[in-house]
């Protein structure tokens, strides 16, 4: 079974910031597009942010538009959320997935992701 790796998880005060990791040893993600996703108690998984590692191409839902930033080290085999100016409205688990799938509409729908990491838990106090 492949593997993410996601960390960088906690529980921070509502201004603060965090950032989780992605990462895995089973394929380099150099071909891949990786996105974060969340899901909070009794929602539905949403994905946050979306990143191709093809071309560099960038995807943020609206709600975190200009607080959070995606990138990659590709030495590292790891891609990054940086999230700041968190808000209450941000505490949810977080998992980040993987897949060679065309970077579009199609990744919002997360049941066509082909790998997953078992979230990390974000947790922000208001």
């Amino acid at each position: 079974d492949v593997q993410l790796q996601a960390s960088g998880g906690g529980l921070v005060q509502a201004g603060g910031s965090l950032r989780l990791s992605c990462t895995t040893s089973a394929f380099t993600f150099n071909d891949y597009v990786v996105g974060w996703f969340r899901q909070a108690p009794g929602k539905e998984r949403e994905g946050v942010s979306y990143i191709d590692n093809r071309d560099g191409a960038t995807w943020y839902v609206d709600s975190v538009e200009g607080r959070f930033t995606i990138s990659r080290d590709n030495a590292e085999n790891t891609v990054y959320l940086q999230m700041n100016s968190l808000k209450p409205e941000d505490t949810a688990v977080y998992y980040c997935a993987a897949d060679q799938m065309y970077f579009g509409s199609s990744c919002h729908a997360y049941r066509s992701w082909d790998y997953w990491g078992r979230g990390t838990q974000v947790t922000v106090s208001s």
